[in-house]
């Protein structure tokens, strides 16, 4: 693993997980998104990683026209680094999935490295009332659901964006998903240095113990050695303990709306930005120093601010 004297801070913005009547605090509209995401880097987050909602249901999207509208924004009122979904939002062709990414030629996509079982349906309990007709059934559709990124699909996805020189967070839920990154790596579809998202907490993943962050960094340390960053996020309450263990081991954190509506036991977050300063000064308390963009751009060596397609 490199190890960097600075951690990176990434800031998932609104996700295709939680619904709007899951928190008043997630953002829908691209203002909301375009706010939010400049607050997080105004609070101390080197990359926003963003996805789409139809302003007037909430419901996710990959339409580009909507991503127009607040991409531009967040380039020009900060200087983060823009990290577009292709995992998108559920049950989305890949053509959907990568069409927002093609048109917007960001620094960083996010890329799902394998497929498994994806279940959020447990949160459609915990709730009687929806706004919008299509929340319950998306929840609760995900019992029979299999988030699809077969080895085709990733090849695509990778050859796709690639061409226009953009890197990629790795998202990996399972250990499985770093041995599939390894075969790429051997093929020479991607060049290091690799930005290693893993992923724990989500139901047919791999859990959030401490012990499983360990095993993810011992196997990603054996397959990539010192070609790649760790990067972590926790889902729900794990998150801020599991980000934080990442953080203390030498690698890095990624907080947001996306993964936890959250601030602290019963207390929701009320913005992105909120979580961003939480976990900074978790981290400076620790004697860490936060990256800014710039320094980011220089580790993951990313083709930089003025290199984008919006």
């Amino acid at each position: 693993m490199r190890r960097s004297n600075k951690t990176i801070i990434s800031c998932a913005i609104t996700g295709s997980i939680h619904t709007p009547s899951m928190s008043p605090h997630l953002p829908v509209t691209p203002q909301q998104i375009a706010d939010q995401a400049v607050g997080a880097v105004e609070a101390g987050a080197a990359i926003v990683h963003l996805h789409a909602r139809v302003p007037e249901t909430g419901r996710p999207t990959q339409d580009k026209d909507i991503y127009a509208k607040f991409l531009p924004e967040i380039h020009d009122r900060c200087d983060g680094i823009i990290n577009i979904t292709t995992g998108a939002g559920l049950g989305m062709t890949m053509d959907e999935r990568l069409a927002a990414a093609n048109w917007a030629k960001p620094e960083i996509a996010s890329m799902n490295m394998g497929s498994f079982n994806f279940n959020i349906s447990g949160a459609a309990s915990r709730f009687k009332e929806f706004q919008h007709d299509w929340e319950r059934p998306y929840l609760e559709g995900t019992t029979d659901f299999i988030l699809s990124n077969t080895f085709s699909q990733i090849e695509r996805g990778m050859r796709e964006l690639g061409d226009h020189g953009t890197r990629f967070e790795f998202e990996c839920y399972d250990v499985g998903h770093l041995y599939n990154l390894a075969h790429f790596v051997g093929r020479g579809l991607v060049k290091p240095p690799f930005f290693v998202q893993c992923i724990f907490g989500i139901l047919g993943g791999i859990g959030p113990d401490p012990e499983n962050l360990m095993h993810m960094k011992s196997t990603a340390d054996r397959l990539f050695g010192n070609d790649y960053y760790l990067s972590v996020l926790g889902a729900g309450r794990h998150q801020f303990p599991l980000v934080t263990m990442s953080a203390i081991l030498g690698g890095n954190v990624r907080v947001g709306l996306e993964d936890n509506l959250y601030l602290g036991r019963g207390e929701l977050a009320t913005s992105n930005g909120a979580q961003v300063a939480k976990i900074r000064e978790i981290l400076e308390g620790l004697s860490l120093e936060i990256a800014t963009p710039d320094e980011a751009r220089q580790m993951l060596q990313t083709k930089g601010k003025r290199n984008v397609g919006f």
